[in-house]
């Protein structure tokens, strides 16, 4: 329920305060985001119908070590995170930045809860957690 609130409230068009940054830098947070967005799409499409909105990992599932999977152990909140601070950095919105850290945080806290019971059913998890990280 928080994340979904959080997604609402990314998108509301508040203007706390603007970040003045150089055109350029503007720029480079819609880089940020086009390439947030390709990862985030490799990673459902690698997840294909195994994904759910639920922290528990689904029963047919198997374990993914691969692709966006050998980059980051939740390659989809890692997309989310850095596509929220490319779409701040390029509205130079503070209030943007600061919900997307609220998301960083939240997703941190979700990633260990379901870190937990991937443990439990991927016995080669541990192995996984220890050459992959958390988000990029």
């Amino acid at each position: 329920m928080l994340q979904l609130l959080l997604f609402v409230a990314y998108v509301v068009p508040l203007k706390l305060s603007n970040i003045y940054l150089p055109e350029w830098l503007n720029y480079s947070g819609l880089i940020i985001l086009g390439l947030s967005v390709i990862f985030g799409m490799v990673a459902l499409l690698q997840l294909n119908t195994k994904l759910s909105p639920f922290p528990s990992p689904v029963s047919s599932g198997r374990l993914i070590t691969t692709g966006a999977f050998r980059l980051s152990r939740h390659p989809i909140y890692t997309a989310l995170i850095f596509s929220g601070f490319g779409y701040a950095i390029f509205q130079t919105s503070l209030y943007k930045t600061v919900i997307t850290l609220m998301l960083l945080i939240l997703f941190y806290y979700k990633s260990v809860y379901e870190e937990k019971l991937l443990c439990n059913k991927f016995s080669e998890y541990h192995d996984y957690k220890k050459r992959t990280r958390r988000f990029l």
